[in-house]
């Protein structure tokens, strides 16, 4: 099953899961969820045999963004008496499951754990593994998430053409949104990985718009870059600069997540504001990439990371593993207990020498 958005990795891990799956003679049959918990609950469960017989249909699969199988944003309740447990594993006994793979973020390996804790509980033989899937490359103790490394080739393939815009007119300023609710790795990455990047901003650095007793306020420095360079580029991520919002009442979307205010529309709006009070010319264009590197193909190390990952999980759920999500770090495949895994997000330190390099490639 899956949860959450999808990621260009995400059906190539699919495709891992059932070639991994299928290469054991104790398995007969691998079925999907369509749509994640949701699809499960409404019995819209399908065997995915056929792209395993079929090499064409496998190796669409392999090589199609976005997923094949849907997704949802559920959220299982924490209460293990909830009726809803008792459904799932009535549809886990009609097709007779016994190994669940569970693709997606930090609620989803949350979903996971709840499962095998119930599966404990109702003494049902079911082995549980989460497989880590998010952009932001947020979970904690893996150093990588499939679909990462794409987003930020895919953001740094935007970059160039918003630096074009920028040099294009007289202080031009294009301003760049990327991914990156509670973790600014895509940001980071991506500014580092070019060097038209003047501004990075971050979740884990908040910034000021334009406090006297700031020396790095963002807008008067950027008056300064204008008046010195006349362009500028800016990467933002989605959580950046929530400080800014402090006093607005935050709602929830339906994972239970805090719905970020969309700090793109406001800096752009903000930043358009302050030149006009100080009749400076600016040409502002403003660049949302959030869905458009997320749902592309996987490309290059992501693809090949995408079949290793997929089938160690295979692996170790046929292995008698549960209640843990396969991970990896230095370069070796790791059982990381969920419970650990979900237990604070990953952020990007702003004392290690990524951000200090960041810092020293940027003007801000």
């Amino acid at each position: 099953g899956q949860s959450g958005g999808p990621t260009a990795a995400i059906n190539a891990t699919l495709a891992g899961v059932i070639k991994g799956a299928m290469q054991s003679e104790y398995i007969d049959k691998v079925y999907g969820m369509k749509n994640g918990i949701d699809g499960l609950l409404a019995d819209t469960v399908i065997c995915l045999n056929s792209y395993f017989e079929d090499e064409k249909s496998y190796e669409t699969l392999k090589r199609t963004p976005a997923a094949a199988l849907g997704s949802c944003r559920k959220k299982l309740p924490s209460d293990l008496n909830d009726p809803i447990y008792p459904k799932i594993f009535e549809i886990f006994r009609q097709y007779d499951i016994r190994y669940v793979l569970y693709i997606g973020g930090n609620d989803s390996m949350d979903t996971a754990s709840k499962l095998s804790a119930y599966a404990k509980e109702a003494n049902y033989e079911i082995y549980v593994m989460g497989v880590p899937k998010t952009i932001d490359n947020d979970i904690s103790f893996i150093d990588r998430t499939f679909g990462f490394s794409t987003a930020v080739r895919r953001a740094e393939q935007f970059v160039s053409g918003a630096h074009n815009e920028a040099k294009g007119a007289y202080n031009g300023l294009s301003l760049i949104k990327v991914m990156g609710r509670d973790s600014g790795f895509i940001a980071a990455y991506t500014a580092l990985a070019n060097p038209y990047i003047n501004y990075c901003l971050i979740p884990e650095s908040p910034f000021s718009l334009d406090d006297p007793g700031d020396p790095k306020a963002l807008l008067p420095h950027l008056v300064e870059r204008m008046n010195l360079k006349h362009h500028a580029v800016i990467i933002v991520a989605e959580g950046a600069g929530q400080n800014l919002f402090a006093s607005r009442e935050r709602k929830k979307d339906a994972s239970g997540n805090i719905l970020h205010e969309d700090i793109g529309i406001f800096l752009k709006n903000e930043i358009n504001k302050y030149f006009k009070s100080r009749k400076i010319e600016l040409n502002l264009k403003y660049f949302d990439l959030g869905y458009t590197i997320r749902s592309v193909r996987a490309e290059g190390d992501d693809a090949v990371f995408c079949a290793t990952l997929a089938q160690s999980a295979a692996h170790a759920a046929m292995a008698g593993k549960t209640d843990v999500m396969v991970g990896h770090w230095s370069g070796m495949f790791t059982h990381v207990p969920i419970a650990l895994a979900t237990k604070q997000r990953k952020k990007l330190d702003l004392h290690t020498p990524l951000w200090s390099c960041v810092e020293s490639l940027t003007c801000f």
